[in-house]
Order: C-alpha cells, then structure tokens, then sequence
C-alpha cells in the first residue's frame, strides 16, 4: 500500500535554500548526499547548503558532481564567521570561486549568523565578547570589510544573506547593498517587527521565514559554534502569517532551516512548514511563489553560477 501525505504536492518545484546538511559539532539527519537525494526524490528543484564553520559551496560542488544528474540544484556559499574565516574581503573573494570550475562557486554570501552583537547579546555572553562580534552601525560609515563584500558581490551577481543581525541593522544593510549595486539580498526576518520588514522588502530584497523557530527546537538549547548551548526566539504561526503578509508573498521565501537531529530531515520538516503556513489563509499559488519562483530567481537555481 503507497503511502499518500498530505502536502507532498507543494514540493513539487520547490527550493530550500537553507538547508544544515554539512558536518557540525552537534548530530544531523542527513549528509548533503541525503538531502539532495530526499529532494530530488520530492521533485524538488534546489537545496541551498549553509554551514557555520567553513564555506559551504565545496560541499555543494562535490554534491553536484555525484548528483546532478538527478535534476536538482545544489547551491552553497560562506557564513562568516569567525571559524570560517570572519568578515573578510579575502575569504568572500575565494568563496565566489570554491568548486570545481565554471558552474560552481559559492551563490550566496551570508554575514554572521552567531557572531554578531545582536545574537550574542540574546545568548547573555560576556560584553567583551559583544563588543567583538559582528554589528552594523545604525549611522557613519559601514565598517570597511563590509564596504568590501558588498564591492565584490555586486558585479558577480551573487546574493547577499544579511544574517542574523536586528531589524535595524538589516534594513540599514539592505539599503547600503543596494546603493553598492547588489541586487540579490535576503534577510532573515522571522523575528523582526513588521515595520523593519516592510523596509527591507521596499529595498527589493526578500524576507526569509523557516520552519525551525516555529519548532519545538526553538525550546531546547543546543550548540551552534562553541561549547554553550543556546535557544533561538520562537515564532508561532500566527505571528509568521502577518508577518508573510507585511512582506508579501511576492517578497518572501519560506525555508526549513533543518539538519538538526532533534528535527525531522528538511524535506519533510519543509513538507509540514508549507502545510502549516496554508492553514494561515495562503493559496497553494502563494506557496509555490514563496518555496519555488522566488529563490528560484534570486539563486538563478536551475541557471549557471554567476560568473
């Protein structure tokens, strides 16, 4: 007897471009061979692979070459922190070529997702420890590493991931990105006020919301880069939905954020995300723009690397 679940349709085309498949210090369900298998299976299009301590378009490439030929998109690129070589010009400007030659690379450029003084400050570490974490000034001048990033992403048309920085400090990100000539930029924003979302989307960039902080995990604290373990802020649905709405589903991409073994595998976690989001007023058309045409075209899934 074949098993049928509900909302296996809405992957059909669909990207997930955040996907923790790479090794870490805590277990993970599935290898970035498992998840570009489980996808390509769903009838998925992409999987973008994020990983916090080296530049992820390695795995990517390596992926591609074994798995390609499955029909699905296998896209990476580097969170900087400061294991993976810190808010640097230099390592963005290896990044942008890590792989096997043309078609590889890395298709995003995220900032800190942990080091910075936003996430910091909400872990209760030490002030020294904020001080030196990463931050974008509220006024003045961007710090010039930054200036630099942004210089180098613009004319190879790679994305920008603002990470995990306050609503401010993204806005003022977005709109420093986009006068420096970036025109591909997401910002994580499940935990913004609908105010700092609706200046990140006038800017043209995408608002990003995933499934993780909706989870149970959001209540168990885990390790992300070092020995202490922590708890993200969580999100109910209903929050999410007005949210979405702040945004518009023409401005947002939905994500699984999962890899994490206290978490089902991206796939299905993606799988119920989607259904949970439809059970807030979203049409299936809605959804198939918000996990399949958008982050199709902002990371050109399907297309080239930017060159």
């Amino acid at each position: 007897m074949t098993l049928s679940v509900a909302g296996m349709d809405l992957l059909q085309g669909a990207v997930d471009c955040h996907v923790h498949a790479c090794p870490h210090i805590n277990g993970r369900t599935v290898t970035a061979f498992d998840a570009a298998r489980q996808a390509a299976s769903a009838g998925m299009k992409g999987i973008g692979l994020m990983d916090n301590f080296s530049n992820s378009a390695g795995y990517a490439a390596l992926a591609m070459t074994e798995l390609g030929h499955l029909g699905i998109d296998i896209f990476g690129g580097p969170i900087l922190e400061p294991c993976a070589g810190g808010v640097s010009a230099e390592v963005v400007a290896i990044s942008l070529d890590w792989g096997y030659g043309p078609g590889s690379g890395a298709r995003f450029v995220s900032m800190p997702t942990h080091h910075t003084r936003k996430t910091a400050s909400r872990e209760g570490r030490s002030p020294a420890y904020v001080e030196g974490c990463f931050h974008v000034p509220l006024d003045g001048e961007l710090q010039d590493a930054t200036k630099q990033i942004l210089d180098l992403l613009a004319p190879r048309d790679v994305v920008l991931n603002t990470g995990h920085i306050s609503g401010p400090e993204a806005v003022r990100l977005c709109q420093e990105a986009k006068k420096h000539g970036v025109k591909r930029v997401i910002a994580p924003s499940g935990g913004f006020a609908t105010d700092e979302i609706a200046e990140i989307v006038k800017t043209g960039a995408y608002a990003e919301f995933s499934f993780y902080t909706l989870t149970h995990a959001a209540f168990i604290p885990v390790t992300n880069i070092d020995s202490q373990a922590h708890s993200p802020a969580h999100v109910t649905p209903d929050q999410l939905a007005e949210q979405i709405r702040v945004a518009t589903p023409e401005r947002t991409i939905l994500s699984s954020d999962l890899g994490s073994y206290v978490l089902p595998p991206p796939v299905e976690g993606l799988r119920e995300f989607l259904i949970t989001v439809k059970s807030r007023g979203f049409s299936d058309a809605e959804l198939s723009m918000m996990v399949a045409r958008n982050p199709i075209e902002l990371f050109g899934v399907g297309e080239s690397a930017p060159q």
